[in-house]
């Protein structure tokens, strides 16, 4: 009779990338990217730099999923708001931006790599990073496209360009709020609404 083979590991291969992920955006809130390594990341999850080398070839891999990680959420929320057919097409606008607001702040870590210097800056972004950056903000164009075709944003102004120039109106405020040049007690809500009076009609 064949024995069985022992088993070496007490977790799922996916179950450790999982860890991994959520280790690292652990280290990013508590000391910053320049925090991470995968040394460090590997003894934190008490696992050998092997398996965790099994996963992401290097840092700037690791760094490149969080934010494909953040991306794909991003892509999620932007459908699940706009397709809430209990809401006119306004107030899922001015939910948008709520939404946008409560993400940057309580995902700093994902918001800071998903459009920070750590990796655009550097022109590091892997393949995949690249490409689903873009389908989001194809979604930003067109989300900007039907708020225009509803009269809420200004039909006259290119969808593009708008679709630009709103994003970096909000990122400008979440910016602010994220390196605390706002205090923790400023009327987040009070500005969300404001910046939705100012870009819509």
């Amino acid at each position: 009779m064949t024995k069985a083979k022992p088993v070496h590991n007490n977790y799922h291969h996916d179950d450790l990338r999982v860890k991994l992920i959520d280790a690292t955006r652990a280290m990013i809130r508590d000391g910053g990217v320049e925090a991470v390594s995968l040394r460090k990341l590997a003894g934190r999850v008490g696992v050998s730099r092997t398996a965790a080398y099994h996963y992401f070839r290097d840092k700037n891999s690791l760094l490149c999923t969080l934010a494909e990680e953040g991306f794909r959420q991003w892509q999620e929320k932007i459908d699940e708001i706009f397709q809430d057919e209990t809401r006119s097409p306004a107030d899922r606008y001015r939910g948008y931006i709520r939404w946008y607001m409560t993400y940057a702040l309580d995902n700093a870590e994902y918001y800071d790599l998903m459009f920070g210097r750590a990796i655009w800056k550097q022109n590091t972004a892997t393949d995949s990073l690249k490409l689903i950056a873009f389908e989001v903000f194809q979604k930003q164009v067109a989300m900007t496209r039907y708020c225009q075709d509803q009269g809420f944003l200004p039909a006259t102004e290119d969808s593009l360009r708008l679709a630009q120039v709103s994003w970096g109106t909000l990122h400008g405020l979440a910016r602010l709020l994220i390196d605390g040049i706002y205090t923790d007690d400023s009327p987040i809500d009070e500005m969300c609404d404001c910046a939705a009076n100012l870009l819509m009609r």
